[in-house]
């Protein structure tokens, strides 16, 4: 039998803290992300709320609401504060490719004669193979879901931006 070495239990120490450490910060990103996810989750089930909300330009309520004020209320939800505006939505966050597009990331469209000018907005609510679902406040119908992938929306994309890691 080998006498006691505090070599090798200093070592031993080491292993021990490290995996505890590592563990720690596993359970730590991953509860990040949970909390991303839910937040997500939030973001969306509050959008869909509005359902059926008619369309109202600068409107922000219930008895009628634009698109940039769906964004801004569902995001305000989880204590995020968004522009009012489209145009200034469109400048926060991180682009992502529409080939990349993930629950509660933003859409942005160009819906007028200038083809490159943000002038509508949504906020992607499933990617399955049935495309690219958004929630938007549409003119004609108030507050929707559409498929990105549909022959109009598809023309007037511009591009998607991620405000919720």
């Amino acid at each position: 039998m080998k006498p006691y070495s505090k070599e090798k239990s200093y070592n031993a120490y080491h292993i021990l803290f490290f995996l505890f450490f590592s563990l720690t910060m596993l359970n730590a990103c991953s509860s990040s992300k949970k909390s991303a996810n839910k937040n997500v989750e939030q973001v969306i089930n509050t959008a869909r709320s509005y359902r059926g909300t008619p369309y109202r330009y600068g409107g922000t309520s219930r008895s009628g609401m634009d698109c940039s004020a769906l964004i801004y209320q569902s995001f305000a939800s989880v204590g995020i504060q968004m522009p009012r505006t489209s145009e200034s939505q469109s400048k926060l966050g991180k682009n992502v490719p529409d080939k990349n597009l993930q629950k509660g990331d933003l859409v942005f469209f160009a819906t007028s004669k200038s083809r490159k000018k943000v002038t509508h907005s949504g906020i992607v609510t499933e990617v399955s193979g049935k495309g690219v679902f958004f929630i938007h406040s549409s003119t004609s119908l108030g507050v929707t879901e559409d498929n990105l992938n549909s022959a109009y929306w598809k023309k007037a994309f511009l591009f998607g931006k991620r405000i919720l890691d």
